[in-house]
């Protein structure tokens, strides 16, 4: 079913179009969270590291992705908001040519090049094999997750976001056994695990992509609206290739970071890696509450409707504010024993590290609240460079932490990284943001 999110009080709307939303981003993050827990329980702490070390250039990559396509989805919603059915239907069609063409060609580059990379990272000798053999296996699981990511992308765009969170519910089940059954039945190893999760994300994409060409009448193409169209590409890529850049450059600032961790060594690498599964899980909100920002302002931006776009962050903010008060209060008491899923009591190292790194980011998710709902609502308002521009702060603030400040303070200064990065993008962003809504309408 759709929704018109142009009409109504925007805090019911936005809570009610982004529980499914946290419950799909939750899911989502449980392909990573599940592999890390029988990796680490029944590979052991060198495996999880292994994987950990590959977690950056894999953000990178698969944000990219993701970022694209969420681009892609946005003229979608601003043509839903303007009720313009014809318009809406064309930029559907050349969205999935360029996504095949982006699938292609990243497919066939990351595969390439997926050795050189992580050598390139310093990625310590021992993890290096288990590394890229993992890598390897998600790299050529791309086209399944454009598939997703796409498809999942029309369909919220039009305002439907609990149908790709329950297709979510139904591939991660199926993850969790094909984990089990590859690594203990079939000795895969850590390629058992990426193996599970492609074919996972691959049940998610085709369920989606049945589900959108059979259930919504709007999504049918009439004669002619099927052909390639030069205006409907170069607004798709303006928008879908900043939000992919997006992700990258700030991934390739996790890249440095993630280099400086790896000279550390193996128990900091699996302290790292475990800590970020943890947070990924809980900022489930974060994400979720930028990702409806954008579909809310892009739907109102469409139907030419200020007020409701400020409305909206306002209330959007303070949902942001209750999260952040209980995921807080959560980290702060009960990060030992999420901890021990990952691996048992002896490691109390590495334990120690994670319960450090998640007290202290846990204290800026406030700030990371802000920057998701303005990062989002302004690519939502069509300036996907803007946010861009945000990801380049990002990435220059986790580049000078990973090249001077952590060889200088080891791993505390790993704790403060992306905090900083936070606090530089949300800076910039609040304070072109009038200038942005001002411009949109």
């Amino acid at each position: 079913m759709t929704k018109d999110l142009t009409t109504g009080n925007p805090m019911p709307l936005i809570l009610k179009f982004m529980l499914p939303l946290f419950g799909g981003n939750i899911f989502q993050q449980l392909y990573n969270l599940v592999d890390t827990v029988i990796v680490g329980q029944y590979l052991g702490i060198n495996a999880l590291a292994s994987v950990g070390a590959c977690s950056a250039i894999m953000f990178l990559v698969i944000g990219f992705c993701g970022g694209i396509c969420a681009g892609f989805s946005i003229p979608v919603a601003q043509r839903f908001g303007a009720k313009d059915e014809t318009a809406l239907r064309k930029f559907t069609a050349n969205g999935w040519y360029l996504g095949i063409l982006f699938a292609a060609v990243l497919t066939l580059l990351t595969v390439l090049f997926c050795r050189p990379i992580l050598i390139a990272m310093k990625t310590p000798p021992e993890l290096l094999d288990d590394s890229f053999h993992y890598l390897v296996i998600i790299f050529w699981g791309i086209p399944f997750t454009i598939l997703y990511n796409y498809t999942a992308g029309i369909i919220r765009a039009i305002g439907d976001s609990k149908t790709p969170f329950l297709f979510l519910v139904l591939s991660t089940v199926l993850n969790i056994f094909l984990d089990l059954f590859c690594i203990l039945r079939l000795n895969m190893g850590v390629s058992g695990a990426a193996l599970a999760t492609i074919i996972s994300q691959a049940v998610s994409g085709l369920l989606c992509y049945l589900y959108m060409t059979h259930s919504f009448p709007i999504l049918k193409y009439r004669k002619g609206e099927t052909a390639p169209d030069a205006a409907c590409l170069h607004t798709l890529l303006i928008m879908g290739v900043p939000m992919g850049l997006q992700y990258s450059i700030t991934a390739i600032g996790s890249i440095m970071l993630q280099s400086a961790v790896n000279l550390l060594g193996t128990v900091y690498v699996a302290s790292y890696d475990t800590a970020l599964k943890i947070k990924s899980l809980c900022v489930g909100t974060c994400d979720a509450l930028g990702n409806t920002m954008a579909v809310y302002c892009g739907q109102n931006l469409g139907a030419g409707k200020k007020d409701r776009i400020h409305a909206g962050i306002r209330d959007a903010m303070r949902i942001g504010a209750v999260g952040s008060v209980f995921f807080i209060f959560f980290l702060w008491n009960f990060t030992d024993q999420i901890s021990l899923l990952f691996m048992d009591a002896s490691n109390t190292e590495v334990i120690a590290n994670i319960r450090l790194f998640m007290r202290i980011t846990s204290c800026f998710y406030p700030l990371l609240y802000l920057l998701n709902i303005f990062r989002f609502s302004v690519q939502g308002m069509g300036e996907s460079r803007i946010a861009m521009f945000a990801g380049v702060i990002e990435m220059v603030a986790r580049t000078v932490s990973g090249l001077f400040l952590i060889p200088a303070a080891g791993y505390i200064m790993v704790c403060y990284t992306d905090q900083l990065a936070w606090l530089w993008a949300t800076l910039f962003l609040v304070v072109v943001y009038r200038s942005i809504l001002k411009k949109a309408l």
